[in-house]
């Protein structure tokens, strides 16, 4: 059975659409519509409590662009290892790095995506 989150993270979710960072446009920008190796992905998911800033289910990566509130973040530890036992591999990327160097970043994504299940 699909996994249906619950109302109110849905409405959190596509409201995060609507305000999203200029890191988070920018890589959505480069992602969107198969555009990076064919591979599929979604934006601002919400899945299993948390909302993921991108994911491609195809290849089980989430994609995490985070600002400075994020670093050291205990938080982010416990999510990803709840997502890293479901099979899920995570990538995360200063929103600095997207910014300035937007290419490096997509080519960092598709060696992930690429090299699944290594």
């Amino acid at each position: 059975m699909r996994y249906q989150p619950p109302e109110i993270h849905r409405r959190r979710a596509r409201d995060m659409r609507g305000d999203a960072t200029l890191a988070e446009n920018l890589l959505w920008q480069a992602i969107r519509d198969r555009r990076l190796g064919g591979f599929k992905f979604r934006r601002q998911v919400p899945l299993r409590g948390y909302i993921l800033d991108f994911v491609c289910f195809e290849a089980r990566i989430v994609v995490e662009v985070d600002g400075g509130q994020h670093a050291e973040s205990v938080a982010d530890e416990k999510r990803d290892a709840a997502f890293r036992a479901e099979g899920f591999r995570i990538v995360r990327f200063w929103n600095d790095e997207v910014t300035e160097n937007l290419n490096a970043v997509c080519l960092s994504i598709l060696s992930h995506l690429k090299n699944r299940g290594e």
